[in-house]
């Protein structure tokens, strides 16, 4: 881990990778940290730098005050791009971190070469979902919404076969501070991309989950009538779909970024 001081933040992140490799950027989902990413790095790393980084609130960075918005965690994945000197990189980002990217796929094209948008969504169908979910946490922590949260995130069959993923993203949850989580679900709830996204001109490839609660597939099918020449996969999973599906979701993005 390599920590960065930028503006107000101080941002943790990670390179992975041959260190003369093209660099995909990857982007967590709310109240996650870059482990999340974990299933993807054997065979990103055998052909990229992979950089990861906790967001703005969340993991190792810092909690600075909220609410937050879109459009600032987006400048903040820029920001650190700068500091890195880093011109140009395949992003990708998922849910939280999908939203990110079609920010920077919008209004920082020339940051990206490829864009991969994860069960993500241009807007949030219901935002007042997000004001009970701050309350709770606000007067519970994070225990108090983990158990729903899950149960979101993936399907009651993988929840059943697969205790150790659950057990390790339980974790990740819980440890996100509550302050950040607050913050971003605000950013969440207040974002509307679904003009923009008809903006992002980068070769795009949107991957949604047939079983998603959060970001239905339907949601991912309107992006991809937005973005011109976006490409469009299923997979059979919820939220979390690179975890659920892990060994599908790989293939599909690393054809993608090989293209």
């Amino acid at each position: 881990m390599s920590f960065i001081d930028i503006a107000d933040l101080r941002l943790c992140y990670r390179f992975d990778g041959p260190d003369d490799a093209p660099v995909v950027m990857l982007s967590n989902s709310l109240g996650t940290n870059m482990a999340m990413w974990d299933a993807q790095m054997p065979a990103l790393t055998a052909r990229y730098r992979v950089l990861r980084y906790d967001g703005r609130g969340h993991g190792q960075s810092a909690v600075t005050p909220g609410p937050y918005s879109i459009e600032q965690l987006a400048r903040d994945a820029v920001a650190l791009l700068d500091a890195l000197g880093l011109t140009r990189v395949r992003f990708c980002g998922l849910s939280l971190g999908g939203m990110v990217g079609q920010w920077l796929g919008a209004h920082a094209a020339e940051r990206l070469s490829r864009l991969v948008l994860c069960n993500t969504t241009a807007r949030i169908g219901a935002p007042d979902a997000y004001n009970a979910r701050i309350d709770t946490v606000n007067k519970g922590g994070m225990a108090a919404i983990a158990d729903g949260v899950l149960a979101r995130w993936y399907t009651a069959p993988f929840i059943a076969a697969a205790p150790d993923a659950i057990a390790a993203t339980r974790t990740m949850l819980l440890n996100t501070p509550a302050a950040g989580y607050v913050a971003s679900c605000a950013a969440v709830r207040d974002m509307d991309q679904r003009d923009s996204a008809m903006r992002i001109a980068a070769p795009t490839l949107v991957i949604a989950g047939t079983h998603d609660l959060a970001t239905p597939p339907a949601e991912g099918r309107f992006l991809v009538e937005r973005i011109a020449g976006a490409r469009y996969v299923e997979l059979g999973a919820a939220h979390l779909s690179n975890i659920e599906a892990a060994t599908a979701f790989t293939a599909a993005l690393t054809e993608f970024l090989a293209d």
